[in-house]
């Protein structure tokens, strides 16, 4: 299976109003804003400690979430940019913001649109190489998932749905990072479509740390997983292991690969 070449990276800075994100872990607390600024640093420069482009986009206080810019848009890579009409109703309106960058990328002609009824988040959707896993979740429905693969079945991909009933998207409980290896949490444990792979199960304790960023045989992972990294530190074919702290993100439900469009 041919692996991705990431040559740049998307990403938007947190705005003031981010201390009130969308949250369904209300325990953990208002995010400091100061220190998820500091902590967005931190994560454009292990970004481009790799090599990669990063294209900074200006906050915007209109949206709380909308540094995690991942689900307004999927790439897929030399193909197509799918603007997804994102789940979350104070959300949606980011999908025009992000148009402007994308068109910097890709001609009218390869920029799809998923259009209600259907909804979709980029942070259900997980490629494997020509397979898009998609989670079927609060933020995805199937009438989207059902456009998504009339987009991407002319290009000869795949389309999976998976349920995602214990987290808010797939991508939240699993990652893929190439070499047959995946992340996998709580119900993605069991689930029949990832028994193929090379299981690197996390346990519940440390479940926020299965969101991890693959990069060209390198890994962007949160600070502070120590089990998750040891796993990662076991298995062969990666250069670095990168560790972010994004603890301020996690409070609004956050991952590092909610930060980045990747292509």
């Amino acid at each position: 299976m041919k692996k991705p070449i990431y040559k740049t990276f998307i990403v938007k800075r947190p705005c003031h109003a981010l201390i009130d994100g969308i949250t369904g872990s209300p325990e953990l607390g208002k995010p400091d804003y100061e220190n998820a600024v500091k902590q967005h640093d931190e994560y454009i420069k292990a970004i481009k400690s790799l090599g990669i482009e990063v294209e900074v986009l200006p906050s915007d206080e209109r949206y709380p979430d909308s540094c995690f810019v991942e689900d307004p848009v999927i790439i897929i890579p030399g193909e197509l940019a799918i603007i997804t009409n994102p789940g979350a109703e104070s959300r949606n309106g980011e999908k025009a913001e992000m148009l402007p960058t994308i068109q910097k990328f890709f001609p009218e002609e390869k920029i799809k649109y998923i259009k209600a009824p259907g909804y979709m988040d980029g942070g259900d959707v997980m490629p494997v190489g020509d397979t898009y896993y998609i989670g079927l979740s609060d933020r995805t429905n199937a009438e989207a998932i059902k456009q998504f693969e009339e987009f991407v079945k002319p290009l000869g991909k795949k389309v999976i749905a998976i349920p995602v009933t214990q987290f808010l998207h797939l991508k939240t409980g699993t990652t893929y990072i190439e070499n047959g290896n995946l992340l996998v949490t709580g119900e993605f444990e069991q689930t029949p479509e990832f028994q193929q792979f090379n299981l690197i199960r996390v346990p519940k304790e440390e479940e926020y740390g299965v969101n991890v960023i693959y990069c060209n045989d390198n890994i962007i992972m949160p600070a502070g997983y120590p089990t998750v990294k040891k796993a990662l530190e076991s298995l062969p074919g990666y250069k670095k292991i990168l560790e972010v702290d994004s603890s301020e993100y996690k409070k609004i439900d956050g991952g590092l690969t909610c930060l980045s469009v990747r292509f």
